[in-house]
């Protein structure tokens, strides 16, 4: 694993700065704190920097890597699965090869594929292609969106990074994109291609930039998001028979490794299974991490422990108690970006306690995604029927009684899902599925925003609509979840795992996201996934699990990787929440309304709602804002 950047000279007669790059390398050292290098084109077109975390080829991996007559020059961020296999090929071809590491394999793959290199690759990546020869840069990120990679064109240069302060130790300008805000205040996260900074942008999954004297944005490979016609096996038996062999092939292809691998284990199916799995292959114990809570409806430890026992793991584990304040000072650093999916925080304990003992460790990411773990998708199916209730018992008489429940804080809050579902659950099918998730709705956001801010002026729906068009068929369900895999899993989830990890120095690699996986799960209709009247979710991942995991695992229900926001909220953060989202502070920075914001904690702590996302929301916002807008001190 790496940090990569670099800076391309667009308009003639510009050159490019070697101590820019560098400057903008040594921002990235916590991505790869074993290794650091820089090419420089020899007319200074171009310089290329990465550091490394020492994976594959221990000794011989130095990057940036090339071909054998210099003509072509590789710099890469993430590992690369099948790069033997590809290695033998192309020896067999006639290609010279002085390192055994997976970068100087995609040099020589360019040299045979050109632009469609990326397509033969198993793996996640971030990868800049120098051709010296074609004065052509490429920029691939891998299919799923599993490493990140950012880009801006700015005074005749254009700048990638595989972080956003590597783009801004470049001197970039910071103003705050008003788009990408709205977008946030919806889902949490900024989702591609914009950022929170005007004038740069993230590489989206599976899409390459190529500047070939103009730059160009092409997808090179796509979720379908549909079932397509040819028949599959209709049988439930064969299907999660072979759905253990494809999992058993991705944990295996996700355990190359020159160093030892570990795992995450919460408890939950999807590490749990991958970790099950992995002890198969291993032998030697798998370390496994896992960290809790005091507050018990949030604890998964028990769980975690019960795995643990099962697979004959070494387990590692941690109770959260840092200071939290400090703990979100340092978070909103590593992110660049407002990030306010709470579960950072756990995962942030989780990384940094893990790489005590680990350069590598496996995570069951993705699943909920792919195998169809949301409850969300058991709303979607719910919605279908409520939209047949007459109109007085679904539009006055369930609201009614939801608003009447306690606000709660616990973490599996009823009454939270109840008024959510009751108030989306007869919009149309799209809109209802994209409302479960929504922080701020629209009609909130336009009583947030101040009086002198002025807002994107757009339905944050559209981008889920958007991707919706894009796929096919009846399979309804199969849609959403392409949606999700495209948006959600992306800019959040995958989001989270980078940033945590690569904080500490720790690789985290995602079987469930192998892409032989998860095209083979498209192909699976949707009643596999989410199944039966009772609506049992990863119902095909929960039959391929029999037998190597105990039923009550298997079977318990889902509980998500959650932290007790709430609580701190009221407690810890209070006087952090006072300060960041008080009036004068709100008046300051003049983008929200600061009565409207004060109306919303003095709702939820007074138990009337639980308005803790929304504030959490704002508190990661705020703080980003003064870190990297204003640049008030920390």
């Amino acid at each position: 694993m790496c940090g990569i950047c670099g800076t391309l000279a667009t308009r003639p007669g510009t050159l490019v700065a070697p101590a820019e790059v560098e400057a903008m390398c040594a921002t990235l050292r916590h991505r790869g704190p074993d290794d650091r290098g820089l090419h420089l084109d020899p007319q200074a077109r171009l310089a290329m920097a990465a550091v490394r975390l020492s994976i594959i080829d221990l000794a011989g991996g130095h990057q940036p890597l090339s071909n054998e007559d210099g003509s072509v020059w590789v710099a890469q961020n993430g590992e690369i699965y099948n790069f033997r296999a590809l290695r033998a090929e192309l020896v067999a071809r006639g290609h010279d090869f002085v390192t055994h590491s997976d970068t100087e394999v995609i040099a020589h793959l360019y040299e045979e594929q050109g632009l469609d290199f990326a397509r033969s690759l198993q793996g996640m990546f971030a990868i800049a292609v120098w051709d010296a020869r074609r004065g052509r840069l490429v920029l691939v990120r891998d299919r799923l969106g599993i490493k990140p990679l950012f880009y801006a064109e700015h005074d005749g240069q254009l700048r990638f990074a595989s972080e956003i302060k590597a783009l801004l130790a470049a001197g970039l300008p910071r103003r705050l994109d008003p788009v990408a805000l709205h977008d946030y205040l919806s889902f949490d996260y900024v989702p591609g291609p914009n950022t929170m900074f005007e004038g740069i942008s993230r590489l989206q999954a599976g899409h390459r930039l190529i500047w070939d004297g103009r730059l160009t944005i092409e997808r090179y490979w796509d979720l379908p998001g549909s079932t397509p016609p040819e028949p599959i096996v209709d049988d439930t038996r064969a299907l999660s028979a072979q759905l253990r062999t494809r999992l058993d092939d991705a944990v295996a292809a996700n355990m190359v490794s020159d160093v030892p691998v570990g795992a995450f284990l919460s408890g939950g199916l999807d590490s749990s299974l991958v970790v099950a799995l992995m002890a198969r292959q291993s032998d030697r114990p798998v370390q496994t991490h896992s960290i809790g809570f005091r507050e018990a409806s949030y604890n998964e430890l028990p769980w975690a422990r019960r795995v643990a026992a099962h697979c004959g793991t070494e387990h590692h584990e941690t109770i959260v108690e840092p200071n939290i304040e400090d703990l979100i000072h340092e978070l909103v650093g590593a992110f660049d970006e407002p990030f306010g999916d709470s579960s950072a925080v756990a995962a942030w304990v989780l990384a940094r306690e893990a790489a005590q003992h680990a350069k590598v460790v496996l995570s069951g990411d993705g699943g909920d995604e792919i195998f169809g773990g949301y409850v969300i998708y058991q709303a979607d199916q719910l919605a279908r029927l409520y939209r047949r209730l007459p109109a007085a018992l679904a539009e006055q008489a369930l609201p009614a009684l939801a608003r009447r429940i306690p606000a709660s804080d616990r973490k599996m809050s009823w009454d939270l899902k109840l008024r959510r579902f009751v108030e989306h659950g007869r919009a149309d099918p799209l809109a209802a599925h994209g409302s479960w998730r929504i922080i701020f709705t629209e009609a909130m956001k336009a009583r947030l925003y101040g009086a002198h801010f002025r807002p994107a002026g757009h339905d944050s729906l559209d981008l889920l609509r958007a991707h919706f068009d894009r796929t096919q068929g009846d399979d309804l369900l199969n849609r959403f979840m392409a949606v999700d895999a495209r948006i959600s899993l992306v800019d959040d989830m995958l989001t989270k795992v980078d940033r945590t990890s690569m904080a500490h120095s720790l690789e985290v690699r995602v079987p469930l996201l192998d892409h032989h996986l998860v095209e083979w799960m498209e192909r699976i209709p949707s009643r596999y996934k989410v199944h039966g009247p009772r609506m049992t979710l990863k119902y095909l991942m929960k039959e391929a699990a029999r037998g190597l995991l105990p039923d009550a695992v298997i079977d318990r229900p889902k509980a998500g990787f959650h932290v007790p926001v709430p609580a701190w909220l009221k407690r810890e953060l209070r006087p952090l929440v006072d300060h960041q989202l008080g009036a004068e502070t709100l008046t300051r920075q003049g983008i929200f309304d600061p009565a409207y914001v004060a109306e919303l904690i003095a709702a939820d702590r007074a138990g009337k709602a639980n308005h803790s996302r929304n504030i959490w929301g704002l508190l990661m916002f705020g703080l980003w804002y003064d870190r990297f807008i204003e640049r008030t001190p920390v």
